[in-house]
């Protein structure tokens, strides 16, 4: 049995829908400079290849705001620009074409200005997150409540009272903390208060293994739960290891189809090829796929050929060299220092075969819907 989803109210950013029945998107934050017009859309684009589905980047100046023009032009995702204090950043962001915005109205001034980016967002339909952080909590909510779940909620829902008090509803909110039981419990609480989609994160996770353990742990136990439309894994590093994290993390939940399951043993005593750094590599070359793919590494007979029986596509180590299975059947005996090279070409090979299948498919469904119209 599936996860069964809390149903949010739906908000679209650019063409992507989020919240409601809508698929979990997943997105990120570029790590260049915005107002570095090519260095941002060739980062924006490798995105994209890794499936991301929407892009945030960092609008610090009135130069970045600038720039969003002929970013925006040159990317195909959603784009959603991140701005802190200055409420003429917003204006300039949404003149120049952005999907969506990232702006705590509590922090931008007094009511006009709130209803002078209310007024702006509201005739380009373009959403608003509200993002709340745990370390940037105001001194009023730190007084009453200190730092915890509890303070985040309360800090999230007084910056949407006053986006609401402008008849604007174009929300969705984020309750984000390093402290992963913390997050844990300040979305729980929200989810119970509001119909607004919710964004999950773990802020300032840290990186390596460290910092997507965390967010699988946060990010994953309220995806569980049903709770979450939209997710940020957020890592110290390059942003395409924030999008593989993310999008691991859904594929496992079974909430997002497609991609590569990578099944290996741990190894033992009787592995006889240096299986770690086999499917360190396997790990590192599998390409991005929509299509679902079962990817067997295995270090011994024991339990590799049972195991790539089941896979579409595996190996089985041996001394020096390894086996290659197809479906269940032995391609051949590959030597060791050749088990890579093989198995990313047959993976190629199946993933090609699916794509002109599909393509295949798309042709005769157009061709009969045009001779019964």
């Amino acid at each position: 049995m599936g996860i069964r989803r809390r149903l949010t109210k739906q908000i679209m950013l650019g063409d992507v829908p989020v919240g409601g029945c809508a698929p979990i998107s997943v997105q990120t934050m570029t790590k260049t400079d915005t107002r570095d017009v090519n260095a941002t859309v060739s980062q924006i684009h490798e995105l994209e290849e890794l499936g991301c589905d929407i892009i945030r980047v960092a609008v610090p100046d009135e130069e970045a705001a600038e720039a969003l023009k002929e970013i925006k032009k040159q990317i195909s995702i959603p784009l959603v620009a991140d701005i802190h204090f200055d409420y003429r950043l917003a204006l300039l962001a949404i003149k120049n074409g952005v999907d969506g915005l990232r702006i705590n109205p509590g922090n931008i001034g007094n009511q006009e200005r709130v209803r002078a980016v209310v007024r702006a967002a509201s005739e380009r339909g373009i959403p608003i997150r509200i993002g709340v952080n745990s370390g940037s909590l105001p001194p009023d909510i730190l007084g009453k409540y200190g730092r915890t779940a509890a303070g985040l909620v309360e800090s999230a829902l007084s910056h949407v009272k006053l986006l609401e008090k402008e008849n604007y509803y174009n929300i969705k909110i984020s309750v984000k903390a390093p402290d992963v039981a913390m997050m844990i419990e300040a979305y729980r609480i929200l989810a119970d208060r509001v119909e607004y989609p919710l964004h999950l994160g773990v802020t300032e996770a840290g990186g390596g293994l460290s910092g997507t353990i965390k967010s699988a742990i946060g990010i994953g136990t309220l995806l569980a739960e049903g709770i979450g439309d939209t997710i940020r894994v957020s890592l110290t590093g390059p942003p395409h290891e924030e999008v593989k994290a993310g999008l691991e993390i859904l594929r496992i939940l079974g909430l997002r189809p497609g991609g590569v399951d990578l099944i290996s043993c741990p190894t033992c005593g009787r592995c006889r090829i240096d299986l770690m750094s086999i499917a360190r590599e396997v790990e590192r070359r599998l390409p991005p796929t929509r299509h679902d793919l079962k990817v067997a590494v295995m270090g011994c007979t024991v339990n590799g050929p049972g195991e790539a029986r089941e896979a579409d596509v595996g190996i089985a180590g041996g001394k020096g060299c390894g086996l290659l299975f197809k479906k269940g059947k032995l391609v051949r005996k590959v030597p060791e220092e050749e088990l890579v090279d093989a198995l990313i070409t047959e993976i190629d090979k199946i993933l090609e075969e699916r794509e002109n299948n599909n393509a295949g498919n798309s042709s005769a469904d157009t061709d009969t819907s045009r001779s019964s119209g």
